[in-house]
C-alpha cells in the first residue's frame, strides 16, 4: 500500500469511514468508529482478491518492515527492510495497493478520522506536519531505537481503543496521537541531518536550476518560479523540499527563491539605469508594487533608496 503519484491511474474507490476500511481489508469491526490500530498480518483477504486504489476521509499513519524477500516497494522505490519505514497520508489522498505489500509484511496501520480530535489543539496543529504531503519515496526510515519509541506509543493507543471508554479515554488518545506526531517530526528532522550528502546534492541541483532559470530570461517569459515548479523539476514533493531546506539552511524554498530575486534586483539596481518598474518586469513581477513590497520587506529599504546608496 502506498501513496500514488500516477495522475493517469483509474479513479480510486472512496472509503469514508474507518469501519468501511476494515470491511474493505477483511478485518473485524473496529472497537471505535473514529480511530483504529491494526497490524498488516491482521488483513485477511482471499488470494485472488484484486485491490483497487482508494481515497479516504481520514488520516493514515503506517509502519512497514520485513517484506517478503527482504525488499518492499514504496512509491517508485524499493527499500531494504532491516529497519522499519513510516508513511503518512492525509484525507483525500490516494492509496495504491500492491500484493507484495500485503504478503510477508509486518507493521501497523493507524487510522484516525479528523472528527476524533475536533475541539483539541491537534485539529489545527496536524495541518502543520508537512510529512502528510510527502511523496511515496520520501518515507521516514527509523532506527531500532526510534522504532521502539513509536511502537510504545502505538501500543498505548491500541490498548486505549480496545478498553472500555471512560471520561479519560479521548484525552489520553489525543495526547498519545500528539506525542506520536511530534516524535515523527523529530525523527524526520534527524533524517534530514543524517542524509547530508543527499540533501547537499539536492540543494546544489536547486541552485543550478535557479541559475539556469534566471540566466535564460525565463523570469520574463514564465514569471517567478513557484515552489511546486522547483519541486517538480527536482522530483520531490513541495513540502519535503521546504522542510529539508528549513533544516539545512533555516529557510524554506519560497524564501530561497525570494533571496535569489533580491540578489538579482540589487545587481540591476546598482549596475543599470533600468527603472524600478522595468526591473520588476524583468524579474517576473506582474505589478511593480509587489516587487517594491518584497524588496523593502527583505532589505528594510526601498529599491530607490538602495540605488541612491550607490550615488
Amino acid at each position: 500500500m502506498y501513496k500514488s503519484e500516477n495522475p493517469n491511474m483509474k479513479a480510486p474507490e472512496k472509503i469514508s469511514s474507518i469501519s468501511s476500511l476494515h470491511q474493505f481489508l477483511g478485518l473485524k469491526k473496529p472497537s471505535h468508529p473514529l480511530i483504529s490500530v491494526f497490524n498488516f498480518d491482521d488483513v485477511k483477504l482471499e488470494p485472488d482478491t484484486i485491490l483497487s486504489a482508494i481515497t479516504t476521509d481520514f488520516y493514515v499513519v503506517a509502519l512497514k518492515k520485513d517484506c517478503a524477500g527482504g525488499k518492499c516497494r514504496y512509491g517508485q522505490q524499493y527499500y531494504d527492510f532491516d529497519e522499519g519505514i513510516m508513511y503518512f497520508i492525509a484525507p483525500h489522498q490516494v492509496l495504491q495497493f500492491e500484493d507484495v505489500l500485503l504478503n510477508g509484511v509486518r507493521g501497523f496501520v493507524l487510522a484516525i478520522h479528523p472528527d476524533f480530535f475536533q475541539g483539541y489543539p491537534l485539529a489545527s496543529q496536524i495541518k502543520d506536519y508537512g510529512y502528510f504531503s510527502y511523496a511515496g519515496n520520501e518515507a521516514l526510515n527509523l532506527s531500532e531505537r526510534e522504532e521502539k519509541s513509536i511502537m510504545d506509543i502505538i501500543d498505548n493507543i491500541s490498548r486505549e481503543t480496545d478498553a472500555n471508554m471512560d471520561a479519560f479515554t479521548q484525552d489520553l488518545l489525543v495526547s498519545n496521537l500528539d506525542l506520536l506526531l511530534k516524535y515523527c517530526d523529530r525523527f524526520y528532522n534527524r533524517q534530514f541531518l543524517t542524509r547530508k550528502k543527499v540533501n547537499n546534492d539536492l540543494l546544489t541541483r536547486m541552485e543550478t536550476l535557479l541559475d539556469d532559470y534566471f540566466k535564460h530570461d525565463q523570469l520574463i517569459m514564465n514569471g517567478i518560479p513557484s515552489v511546486h515548479f522547483i519541486a517538480d523539476q527536482l522530483n520531490v514533493s513541495p513540502n519535503y523540499l521546504s522542510d529539508m531546506l528549513r533544516v539545512q539552511t533555516g529557510q524554506t524554498t519560497q524564501q530561497h527563491i525570494q533571496n535569489r530575486l533580491i540578489e538579482r534586483a540589487k545587481e540591476l539596481l546598482s549596475t543599470t539605469q533600468m527603472s524600478v518598474s522595468e526591473i520588476a518586469y524583468h524579474l517576473g513581477f506582474e505589478h511593480p508594487q509587489s516587487f517594491h513590497r518584497l524588496f523593502k520587506n527583505r532589505t528594510t529599504v526601498s529599491p530607490l533608496e538602495f540605488r541612491a546608496s550607490f550615488n
